[in-house]
């Protein structure tokens, strides 16, 4: 029990480091990041997000 609750505190504060997809800090983080280590979720976002702006 206390393991399990050791591992979910874990995983809730390493997520909450993490920056939203589609912000402008995650623009900034997509952009440090080699195009090659890119999933094709994360270009489809990006393309939206950080070259289009369709959401806005």
């Amino acid at each position: 029990m206390k393991k399990t609750i050791i591992t979910l505190s874990f995983s809730i504060i390493v997520s909450a480091c993490a920056p939203e997809v589609g912000s402008a800090r995650w623009c900034d983080m997509m952009d440090d990041k080699p195009k090659g280590a890119w999933t094709t979720n994360e270009a489809g976002e990006y393309a939206q997000s950080c070259v289009f702006n369709i959401d806005d």
